[in-house]
């Protein structure tokens, strides 16, 4: 769950990233750069990671805040959910990643699991929105949004990408290591629980 130091530290990044895209006085833009640093140096202290790898990270983002949307797809076969093994961790993950701009999140979807799975598919419908701040997710320095999307398989054959090294199909009872940045054990349970009941209102935070 949320870690109380990681949510101030983001809720400062956002007052300060909104005042300095807003103020046009230079003693208040001076005062913003100052919460924008501190929030950099809780970040430091907190997550061991270096100041300057924050402080890019931040300084990317422009403008006024707004959570960040990560697009997954939920594609069954023979009862089995597919899962890419990550590049970055060597843990298994649901296809997908961050939202395109110009691109629906059906658009999205379709393009990250062909990517990632070698797999074409349909976007057949949304079964759930989670904010990441309520689930067991490691800590991170955006506020994320992510959407699962169910899919259905109509071509392609399984293809690892260029952030992917593995495909494969697991069951309900045998999963692998997750890539806990990516989606959790509940999370991928919720979504056999949209399998055995196809019928269930999407699920939102």
């Amino acid at each position: 769950m949320q870690l109380k130091w990681l949510e101030w530290a983001k809720q400062i990044q956002a007052i300060s990233q909104n005042g300095l895209a807003y103020s046009k006085d230079i003693y208040d833009l001076e005062r913003f750069q100052q919460l924008r640093d501190l929030s950099i140096e809780i970040m430091r202290e907190y997550a061991d990671v270096e100041s300057e790898q924050i402080r890019a990270l931040f300084a990317n983002e422009t403008g006024y805040a707004t959570p960040k949307v990560d697009v997954r797809g939920v594609v069954f076969r023979e009862n089995k959910i597919l899962l890419v093994k990550e590049r970055l961790d060597g843990a298994w993950a649901l296809p997908g990643g961050w939202g395109d701009i110009g691109l629906s999140p059906k658009e999205v979807v379709v393009k990250e699991v062909w990517e990632e799975s070698g797999f074409e598919v349909e976007a057949v419908r949304l079964l759930g929105v989670i904010d990441k701040k309520f689930h067991n997710h490691p800590p991170s320095p955006f506020h994320v949004y992510k959407f699962f999307i169910l899919c259905n398989i109509i071509g392609g054959v399984a293809k690892e990408g260029m952030e992917t090294m593995q495909v494969a199909f697991f069951d309900e009872e045998n999963l692998p290591e997750l890539s806990t940045e990516r989606n959790t054990e509940e999370q991928v349970k919720m979504l056999f629980n949209y399998l055995r009941n196809p019928g269930l209102d999407v699920f939102c935070d």
